[in-house]
């Protein structure tokens, strides 16, 4: 049977995110090495020579537009009434 791949808890590991001490597992998939802290969750993925990778942040550039909402209101265009000119 084939089992997910096999994770190690490293000692005296410091979690990035939480500072939680010997929480971190790290493990291999596909030989890309990650790791998570088991305390809050925090997971990334290191490469070649154990730097974290970093995720790529959000911009105007590189997220996918929304649609734009479609209008529930219409504009209305005022006419001034003759009749009520102001006496002076």
């Amino acid at each position: 049977m084939n089992q997910g791949p096999i994770k190690r808890f490293i000692a005296g590991a410091v979690c990035p995110a939480c500072s939680a001490m010997d929480s971190i597992r790290m493990y291999e998939e596909d030989g890309v090495p990650h790791r998570e802290c088991v305390k809050c969750g925090y997971a990334d993925t290191l490469d070649a020579r154990g730097n974290s990778v970093p995720k790529e942040l959000t911009t105007r550039v590189n997220e996918t537009r929304k649609a734009p909402a479609k209008p529930t209101s219409q504009t209305v265009q005022f006419f001034p009434n003759p009749r009520l000119k102001k006496k002076d």
